[in-house]
């Protein structure tokens, strides 16, 4: 599955390893994409798409809308265990240290779950287990309330779950540690820069799960590109990651399961069987 050449430079206690997950490898723990028709969502009369539920606008408009929507994901993401993928790149971090740097857009936490270190796991779309005051009256983020997960999805607030959801500061509304589509990436919640950083220090960059949709992925597979690191794209289709990765000697598109391919990955850094 890998060349020989990504094979050396696994071995090789001298090089850096970075791996970019998207949502195909929490796919394989039963979590949705929500670009499907998962993520639609009903309020009144009214059809939403993920891209206009999350939005700062959206929130804005119709903050207890947004939230409903929100806690049934966290619903779905709690009751979903890490997969193999994930404890492959846990076993990864143990074996490498600091060597290992995984840059992830996914929201559900799986990574952290499986073992891997907040330290070295960089969540550049944030956590959909942590919230935020939404006026800024702190900076802090807290952990979201656990009482608040829903079983079934619902387009209204329980009259608890609303005074759960309010700023103790301000008393203005907490919101989700999510990066909305109406966003912009920075360092202090999403850890854009320490995103580049690790790029552009690599050796070999893995993109798994990831159709490169948003811009800071993309940026960040440009500068690895740039640097002359090994690029490998563990995808069931083609993405725009593909090409970019046939680009580089030893890389290439790899179609298969990311669980698959990360196991194997894993191996040849000689981390624990998974």
């Amino acid at each position: 599955m890998y060349s020989p050449r990504v094979a050396a430079l696994l071995a090789d206690p001298r090089s850096r390893i970075t791996v970019l997950t998207g949502a195909g490898v929490s796919a394989e723990s039963g979590i949705p994409t929500f670009r499907g028709p998962e993520g639609y969502w009903t309020v009144g009369s009214s059809v939403y798409t993920p891209r206009e539920m999350a939005t700062r606008a959206m929130f804005r408009r119709n903050p207890e809308a947004v939230w409903s929507w929100y806690l049934y994901r966290f619903t779905v993401c709690l009751e979903a265990q890490p997969n193999r993928g994930h404890a492959a790149l846990a076993a990864m971090e143990r074996r490498l240290g600091d060597r290992f740097t995984l840059i992830t857009q996914n929201i559900d936490g799986l990574h952290l779950r499986a073992g891997n270190s907040p330290e070295r796991t960089l969540q550049i779309h944030g956590s959909i287990r942590h919230v935020r005051c939404a006026d800024g009256c702190a900076r802090e983020l807290l952990p979201l309330d656990p009482r608040l997960a829903r079983r079934r999805p619902s387009p209204e607030l329980a009259r608890d779950e609303l005074g759960i959801l309010r700023c103790r500061g301000c008393g203005g509304w907490l919101r989700p540690h999510v990066l909305w589509f109406d966003e912009y990436y920075d360092e202090e919640y999403y850890r854009a820069e320490s995103a580049v950083a690790a790029a552009a220090r690599t050796d070999v960059l893995v993109i798994a799960g990831t159709s490169g949709a948003t811009t800071l992925p993309n940026h960040v597979a440009a500068v690895a590109h740039g640097r002359g690191a090994v690029v490998l794209d563990i995808n069931l289709e083609p993405s725009p990651f593909s090409a970019l990765a046939g680009s580089t000697p030893g890389g290439g598109f790899i179609r298969a399961r990311s669980s698959e391919a990360l196991a194997e990955l894993a191996g040849l850094c000689g981390a624990a069987a998974i």
